[in-house]
């Protein structure tokens, strides 16, 4: 796959081209792990292919898989926000396109300019099988299509497994044992973001999500200052539960108090509920995104840690910077002013 795209687009734009494949992607499928899940296999071998650092391939794919998880009409993140906040989804997705567009828009371009190869690899001419491609082909035109993502993931997998059958290069036995390496390589990502989890279920028992809500609440004085706190209610609530949509669900109820307290309208607050849940989400290294990625990418004795990628997640820090800048901006309220003043 690595060498297709390679004789295809410059080495030096690949890192670019797996973004905007992963921005794709997680629109289409709703689903930020899954994306990362299909796409970072391919960053892991274009960075061993064309000399870019391994952890900037992974991090070009994080920040466009939590692009589309953070607009995506059939995320959960999407469906939580809007649901605990009251409005439509194409309301709250205009609101945040508005915000993430440029922040996306500014990381391809910072990808193409300042994201060089240290020192790109002397790549002469690449081998490769278009018929070992089109299984990656398959899936990404499937999850394209919003297939199921299980369903997206088992027919990758089988078909895979059928052309290397058929060119006799893997056997029955082998294809199993394929298999079961590829799930037991993923087992300590498994159960460490199992016990993240009771982790998070603990502190919200014994009172300490409540305790969060009653500090922001006493530092909200008006209109700006309320929307930044439901940005810092919701950023805090995910670092300690280390999953965006149970962040959203939690801090959904005070939100809709907090803005109907405040003026604010339900398409900005379920907007910054998804924004900054995604942008924290994207960054903490125990959480499922980056626990998945580093597991993916740590192959053939090569390790990856999740600190190492968090540096590049430029798109994350750009969509946080943008979301603030929102605030004091309403460049991405569009029509609001208007249909406030038709009312």
């Amino acid at each position: 796959v690595a060498y297709f795209m390679l004789t295809l687009i410059p080495a030096r734009f690949s890192v670019a081209v797996l973004f905007v494949v992963a921005c794709f992607v997680s629109v289409a499928m709703g689903t930020s792990v899954g994306t990362i899940t299909l796409l970072v296999p391919i960053a892991a071998a274009v960075f061993s292919a064309s000399g870019f650092d391994r952890a900037f391939c992974v991090a070009s794919v994080m920040g466009g898989a939590m692009f589309g998880d953070n607009l995506s009409f059939i995320s959960d993140t999407t469906i939580a926000a809007t649901r605990t906040q009251g409005c439509e989804l194409k309301d709250k997705f205009k609101m945040n396109f508005r915000i993430a567009l440029p922040a996306a828009v500014l990381t391809i371009f910072l990808l193409l300019v300042i994201g060089q190869p240290s020192a790109a690899a002397d790549l002469q001419e690449l081998d490769y099988s278009l018929l070992k491609v089109f299984p990656y082909i398959a899936v990404l035109g499937l999850a394209l299509l919003g297939a199921n993502v299980f369903l997206v993931l088992t027919a990758g997998i089988f078909l895979a497994g059928f052309i290397g059958m058929a060119s006799a290069e893997l056997t029955v036995i082998t294809f199993a044992q394929n298999i079961w390496n590829g799930f037991m390589g993923m087992g300590e990502a498994f159960f460490l973001a199992l016990f993240c989890g009771g982790i998070s279920e603990m502190i919200a028992y014994y009172g300490g999500i409540e305790w969060l809500i009653s500090k922001l609440r006493k530092m909200i004085k008006g209109n700006k200052s309320a929307q930044l706190g439901i940005a810092a209610l919701v950023s805090l609530t995910d670092c300690a539960t280390a999953n965006n949509t149970v962040a959203i669900i939690i801090s959904g109820g005070v939100a809709k108090d907090i803005s109907n307290e405040y003026g604010i309208d339900s398409r900005r607050s379920a907007s910054l509920l998804d924004i900054f849940s995604c942008v924290f989400q994207g960054i903490i290294p125990y959480g499922a995104q980056l626990l998945t990625a580093s597991a993916l990418a740590s192959k053939n004795g090569a390790v990856i840690n999740a600190m190492e990628i968090i540096p590049h997640m430029w798109y994350c820090w750009l969509l946080a910077i943008f979301g603030i800048l929102s605030i004091y901006i309403p460049y991405a309220d569009g029509g609001l002013k208007k249909e406030r003043a038709k009312e």
